[in-house]
């Protein structure tokens, strides 16, 4: 049985970038630690628009242009970029409908016993993609760590840890 760590955008737009916040950047160290001590896979995502994001749906919606492809806020934070021994999983919008298949893909070639979300923001981008593990991999226990996590705010941080605790997600070190 395997395990597997999903760092989910950790990248500089998202902590002291066009997005960033000072709970983002709070956990930069926890999650350095986390990956450290963590026994399995680490698979790295990468929000990852292009130079029409506010042409797109997410940018109307959404008006501050981030992780623009190519660009320094796009990149993995560097203290956590030694730890991504793998391609990031480049993904256009909140949750990776590649990543649901790469784990469904890894839990065929041995079988997955936990698969845990750490990263960036928890009411975005780690629920949505929680979510898409947890529809693709329905006994695998899927955890996330509360405490290496952030979201937009601390409300909309707890509110999305409610909400994937509803969805028989486990959530540790709240």
């Amino acid at each position: 049985m395997q395990n597997i760590l999903v760092v989910v955008d950790m990248q500089n737009d998202f902590i002291d970038g066009a997005l960033g916040s000072k709970e983002a950047e709070a956990i930069v160290p926890k999650v350095v630690e986390k990956i450290k001590g963590f026994d399995g896979r680490v698979i790295f995502t990468r929000d990852t628009h292009g130079d029409d994001y506010m042409n797109t749906r997410e940018g109307k919606h959404l008006p501050v242009p981030h992780c623009i492809k190519g660009t320094h806020g796009w990149e993995i934070r560097s203290e956590l970029s030694e730890f991504c021994k793998e391609q990031p999983v480049d993904k256009p919008t909140f949750g990776s409908v590649e990543l649901g298949e790469m784990l469904v893909k890894a839990n065929e070639e041995e079988a997955i016993s936990t698969i845990t979300f750490i990263g960036l923001c928890t009411d975005i981008c780690v629920i949505s993609n929680a979510m898409i593990a947890k529809a693709s991999l329905l006994e695998a226990d899927i955890l996330v760590d509360a405490a290496c996590c952030a979201g937009v705010n601390p409300e909309s941080h707890k509110n999305a840890l409610e909400a994937m605790k509803m969805c028989q997600i486990t959530i540790i070190n709240e």
